[in-house]
Parts: structure tokens; C-alpha cells; sequence
């Protein structure tokens, strides 16, 4: 299959979409924003796009179009439908690359494209009336089918036959999301948990705590004593 990317580079991976209904300008809309991008950051934007999380900037097209503050005041909008298409594109390119035996590397969208590719013309059936209130035909009388086509190339950083631009607008990006990137919060320093002694120490430890010292036992010898010469001197002094 024939693609659109010009460059001379063995290593890049290639998957596509034909006969898609939906926008040629959405989905241009939506390449534009993953081009040269980390494969794993494209998909993170792919997904938040679809969902409606975030909007996409429209470089062209744009007429009466809203300003969106989430693009600091330029014009965009939220292609759902073909965020959605472009990711399954992106994921079979991914794949593809895996197949290949391209593992362990960081994925980048090298190349990224969508262009009308079939215009099926449409007419009302008969009967139905498609003209407008004094401004001529109706939109229902004159209807096409416009299909489009999506290309996506993924590669390495050091795929060889990229041009300068490419190179340096991949290198961009990925120091662009190095600085994006969260940091990792430092570690706590964690509590020294008290050594547990042996079974045989901790008994040899009870064991001398029962047994009592030899000033211990003189001191219960005295005590013994006076508590047995208090009675027997009582007795003396009633027998006189």
C-alpha cells in the first residue's frame, strides 16, 4: 500500500483507515495536534479529546469558529467522533510496530495525515420537496458522501532518512514533555522498626527477670524472721 510520506526511512511503521465518514477537516484537525508526538502522550490527548475533555486547535477552517480559553483564546472545538478513528489508527500503527519486532523503544508520530479521498453524490427520492423559502434549492436536494483516508507512520527518535525539520520537531517535543511531566514526590524517610529478639534470648530474658537477685532474697529472709520472732515474743510475755 501506497503512502503519503515522502521521506526515505526503512523503520517507520505505517497503518491506515479508508472510506471513513466524518470530516476531512476534523480528522486534519486532529493529526495536526498528534504529530510528533510520543506515541503514549498521543493516545493520553486522543482519549481526553474523545471523552470532551479537551478541545482541538484549528489552524485552518476556522471561520466562525469559538475562541476556547483552554487554547489560550484561539480557535478550536472537540472532534469526538474523530479523535476516536484516529486513535484506532494509532493503536493498530503501535501494534504494527511491535509485530516488527520495534520493542523497548520510544514511539513517535512520524507522520500523521488525512485527506478526502471519494465524493459519493446523493439526490433525494422522489417526492420530496427540496426547495428552499425563496433562496433556491434546498441542502436536501443536492447531498454528497464525502469519505476521507488516515495515515499514521510511528518510529524511533533515531529512525535514519527523516529530514532536519522532522528530527528537530521530534526532539522539541519529547524535551516538551520531559518538562510536562509530574515529579516524583521525594520519599519519606520511613520509622526504624524495633529489632525482635530471638525466641531463645526472649526466654533466657524472662528467666532472669523471675529470678530474684541475692540481696533480693536477704532482704526476704530478714523480713521472714521479724515477722516470726513478733509472735513468739507475744506468746513469751502472756505465758509470764
Amino acid at each position: 500500500m501506497r503512502y503519503s510520506f515522502n521521506q526515505k526511512a526503512k523503520d517507520v511503521v505505517f497503518a491506515s483507515m479508508s472510506d471513513i465518514n466524518a470530516s476531512s477537516k476534523d480528522l486534519a484537525a486532529v493529526c495536526d495536534a498528534i504529530r510528533y508526538k510520543s506515541v503514549s502522550n498521543a493516545l493520553d490527548v486522543l482519549e481526553s479529546v474523545a471523552n470532551g475533555d479537551i478541545p482541538i486547535l484549528y489552524r485552518r477552517h476556522n471561520t466562525h469558529m469559538g475562541s476556547r480559553h483552554e487554547l489560550h483564546g484561539k480557535k478550536g472545538r472537540y472532534p469526538q467522533k474523530c479523535a476516536d478513528l484516529v486513535r484506532k489508527v494509532l493503536v493498530n500503527a503501535r501494534a504494527n510496530a511491535s509485530n516488527k519486532g520495534i520493542i523497548g523503544v520510544d514511539l513517535y508520530v512520524v507522520h500523521a495525515s488525512a485527506n478526502k479521498t471519494v465524493i459519493v453524490p446523493r439526490f433525494p427520492s422522489k417526492g420530496i420537496i427540496s426547495i428552499g423559502h425563496g433562496y433556491g434549492y434546498g441542502a436536501t436536494r443536492h447531498s454528497d458522501l464525502e469519505l476521507a483516508r488516515v495515515e499514521i507512520g510511528v518510529g524511533s527518535a533515531d529512525t535514519q532518512g527523516l529530514s532536519k525539520n522532522i528530527a528537530a520537531a521530534i526532539n522539541a517535543s519529547s524535551i516538551r514533555e520531559a518538562r510536562l511531566k509530574p515529579k516524583a514526590a521525594p520519599k519519606k524517610p520511613q520509622a526504624k522498626k524495633p529489632k525482635v529478639k530471638p525466641a531463645k534470648e526472649a526466654k533466657q530474658v524472662q528467666a532472669e527477670a523471675v529470678k530474684p537477685n541475692n540481696e533480693e532474697k536477704k532482704d526476704m529472709s530478714a523480713t521472714a524472721a521479724k515477722t516470726t520472732a513478733v509472735p513468739n515474743a507475744a506468746a513469751k510475755k502472756e505465758g509470764a
